[in-house]
C-alpha cells in the first residue's frame, strides 16, 4: 500500500509534523514490509517561488506531483492559521491536477491553538480534498497544541488520547486503501481482533 505522508506546516519542526511522525509508526506496525511504500513530502521543501507563480515545469513540483500521482491514500497534516489549513498547503493544492486525488482514500490531520479551530477540517480542507475528487475522505483528526505538548528537549508528545485517535484513524485507512487497492496487489491485513472506533 503507498501512502504520502503530506507535511502541510511551514515551519520545519512542527506539531502537525508530529502528527505525521505518530501516524507513519503506526503505519509500520500494521503492514507487512511488503505492503509497506510510505514515503513523506514535505511542501516547505518545494521552491516557493515556483509554488506561488505556479511553475507545473519545475523539478521539485514535478517530483512532488508525480508522489500524489502514485499514492494511493494520503494522510494530510497542517496547522489551523485563522480559521483555515496552510498557506503552503493551499497553494500547493492549487497547483495540483484537477483530479490529482481521483480514486485516493485521504486522512487528514490538523493541529492548532484551541478547540475552536476543529472545523477547519471539515469546512475548509474537506472540500478542497473533494474538489480534487478524493474517492475516500476518512474522519480527520484534530489536536490542540495542549494535546502535543513540547518536552523539555525540545521534542513534541503526543498525548495518549490523541495518540489513540491516530491508531484507530491509521485503522481506517489501511483497511480502505487495501479494500480500493487495485485487485492481486496487497494480501488483506487481518483486523479480526482490532475495534475501530470513528
Amino acid at each position: 500500500m503507498s501512502v504520502l505522508l503530506v507535511a502541510g506546516s511551514p515551519t520545519d519542526h512542527s506539531r502537525s509534523s508530529a502528527l505525521l511522525d505518530r501516524v507513519q509508526q503506526s503505519l509500520r506496525k500494521r503492514l507487512t514490509e511488503r505492503q509497506q511504500a510510505i514515503h513523506r513530502l514535505r511542501i516547505r521543501d518545494l521552491s516557493p517561488q515556483a509554488l506561488l507563480l505556479a511553475d507545473w515545469g519545475h523539478p521539485s513540483v514535478v517530483r512532488a506531483i508525480d508522489q500524489v500521482a502514485s499514492a494511493q491514500a494520503l494522510v494530510i497534516a497542517t496547522p489551523v492559521y485563522k480559521a483555515a489549513y496552510s498557506g503552503v498547503l493551499k497553494v500547493f493544492l492549487d497547483i495540483l491536477p484537477q483530479t490529482a486525488l481521483k480514486g485516493k482514500v485521504v486522512l487528514p490531520l490538523a493541529t492548532g491553538g484551541s478547540p475552536h479551530h476543529m472545523l477547519a477540517l471539515d469546512y475548509a480542507l474537506r472540500p478542497v480534498l473533494q474538489s480534487l475528487g478524493a474517492q475516500h475522505i476518512l474522519p480527520g483528526v484534530y489536536a490542540t497544541d495542549a494535546q502535543i505538548p513540547k518536552s523539555e528537549d525540545g521534542q513534541y508528545q503526543i498525548g495518549d488520547e490523541i495518540a489513540a485517535r491516530l491508531d484507530d484513524a491509521v485503522e481506517l485507512l489501511v483497511r480502505e486503501g487495501l479494500r480500493h487497492a487495485p485487485s492481486g496487489v496487497f494480501a488483506p491485513v487481518p483486523f479480526a481482533a482490532v475495534q475501530v472506533s470513528v
